[in-house]
């Protein structure tokens, strides 16, 4: 185990109870140099890490809570409240500019993937878990170079970003690459699967379940989409990340379904940014290796979410079960760069 490993592995045991509010899976995604699908995509040439569940609305809510007591670049939208018409959002924001606080809805939201997001939104998480992950962290410079930009072209991915928005082809491979296999290839579905996944319904609580009503879905074919989640007095809604569908060959959950994700093509910068995986309302080839959508950075919706990546020494090594917590980000960061020296 390497130092920047015994670090957080350090980390992580001493510092569980008073940062449990903020932690992240991650999962490593290996075989450097594999070859594309046939769809052009998937080729990546190094190893990485990759959130293993989707962004969550408690994740979001410490984000927050850290950096957006004024929020000058609309980090919370509105929407995420009650959207019009419909319950799908997560978060509530009490208080006024300069004093904000904001909690997961009651709803049973926290453990639901966070939606009306932008890429900016993403990239400027990025750079907050980049700057150390507190309160005093710049949202601004780090992974990307924001300096206030809440509309127009992407910004490139900075040279060196530990954290940082997943490119097309990483996103790719690891939804649906079939890992270090024999039968190396592909799959068409991120659940190991080339049929059509089964949708899941909802209980109460919004874990996702068989249609029967059986217990919640965290493995086989299923996903959430196409309106079948049914719950919290919605035709079709976000699912408890993690309960919607086997996991991809590298043991991520989600991508297909429940919410589409912000991906950053090639990380060079551009009018739009990357959509792939399907969410809760749309029809199951959204969700499959066929389907990708562009879109411009600013946009945001109830159908939209993201998970960032990572560099691999960041990440606790597999096949530990320990999760990162973000919020010593700040000792890591100055341990690396005493490795560094």
């Amino acid at each position: 185990m390497n130092k920047i490993k015994q670090i957080l592995a350090v980390l992580v045991l001493a510092g569980a109870s008073a940062h449990a509010q903020f932690m992240m899976d991650w999962v490593t995604v290996g075989d450097p140099g594999n070859p594309n699908d046939t769809t052009g995509y998937g080729a990546v040439n190094e190893t990485f890490q990759i959130m293993k569940f989707e962004f969550t609305n408690q994740q979001y809510t410490y984000f927050l809570n850290s950096v957006a007591q004024s929020d000058p670049y609309g980090l919370y939208n509105p929407n995420m409240y009650t959207e019009p018409g419909h319950n799908r959002g997560g978060i509530t924001r009490n208080g006024s500019s300069g004093s904000y606080t904001y909690t997961a809805n009651p709803s049973d939201m926290g453990n639901k993937p966070v939606n009306w997001v932008s890429w900016f939104d993403a990239a400027r998480v990025a750079n907050w878990l980049v700057n150390g992950a507190t309160s005093s962290s710049s949202t601004e410079t780090g992974a990307y170079t924001l300096l206030g930009a809440t509309s127009g072209n992407a910004v490139a991915v900075n040279p060196g970003a530990t954290f940082y928005i997943p490119t097309e082809d990483q996103w790719y491979k690891a939804a649906y690459y079939k890992g270090g296999s024999t039968d190396a290839g592909y799959w068409d579905y991120a659940t190991q699967s080339n049929d059509t996944p089964t949708k899941v319904t909802a209980d109460a609580m919004g874990n996702g379940r068989s249609s029967s009503g059986g217990d919640l879905h965290s493995q086989g074919n299923y996903a959430n989409y196409h309106f079948g989640a049914d719950w919290n007095s919605q035709d079709g809604n976000v699912t408890s990340v993690g309960t919607n569908g086997g996991p991809s060959a590298y043991g991520t959950f989600d991508m297909s379904g429940n919410i589409i994700e912000w991906n950053d093509l090639t990380g060079a910068a551009g009018s739009s940014r990357g959509l792939r995986g399907g969410d809760w309302k749309d029809p199951a080839v959204y969700l499959s290796s066929s389907s990708d959508g562009h879109i411009d950075s600013w946009y945001y919706s109830n159908g939209i979410g993201f998970r960032l990546a990572a560099v691999p020494e960041l990440g606790i090594p597999e096949p530990s079960s320990l999760s990162l917590l973000l919020a010593s980000g700040a000792v890591l960061m100055a341990g690396r760069r005493r490795n560094r020296g």
